[in-house]
Order: structure tokens, then sequence, then C-alpha cells
């Protein structure tokens, strides 16, 4: 039975895949989104150009307040593969 071999390009292709991969995980920032610091409800992002609201990063948004994440870009641990776990930001 004949041994099957991969092709160069199949294997670079996946290769750089994974890379694309870590340097997207790695190397972008948590999403923000603009809440109030007081109530936590979401804002639209205008509110926060203006001074009104403060962005909120990481978490998620339940019924129009923002949870999970916080205010303080730097508390907030993107992970991912490969990377160190410390703050980018």
């Amino acid at each position: 039975m004949a041994r099957r071999r991969l092709r160069s390009s199949t294997v670079v292709l996946g290769g750089m895949g994974v890379l694309a991969a870590t340097i997207t995980a790695c190397g972008s920032d948590p999403d923000k989104r603009c809440a109030d610091p007081v109530t936590r409800e979401k804002l639209p992002s205008y509110e926060c150009d203006d001074g009104n609201g403060r962005y909120y990063y990481g978490g998620s948004v339940s019924k129009g307040y923002v949870k999970g994440g916080d205010f303080d870009k730097s508390a907030v641990d993107r992970g991912g593969f490969g990377c160190s776990g410390s703050g980018g930001g």
C-alpha cells in the first residue's frame, strides 16, 4: 500500500492559519463598549466621546447593561493561545 504524502502547500497554509490565530488572539485589544460608570447601562459610543460615559472592556451586554468586564482596560485579560497573560496596555 502506497503511503500518502502531504503537499508542502497544505502544510504551509495550515501553519499560517495557526500563526494568524495566535497573532489575532494576542495582539488585539479586548472588546470595548460605552457604558454609564454608575448604572452600567450600555450607551451609544458618542456618549464616551462626549465624556458622558466610559469605555467598558470585555464582558457582555445583557438587557441593556454591561457585565463581566471592567472599566479598567488593564484588568481585562485577553489570554489566548501562545499569550503570556500579561496586559498589553
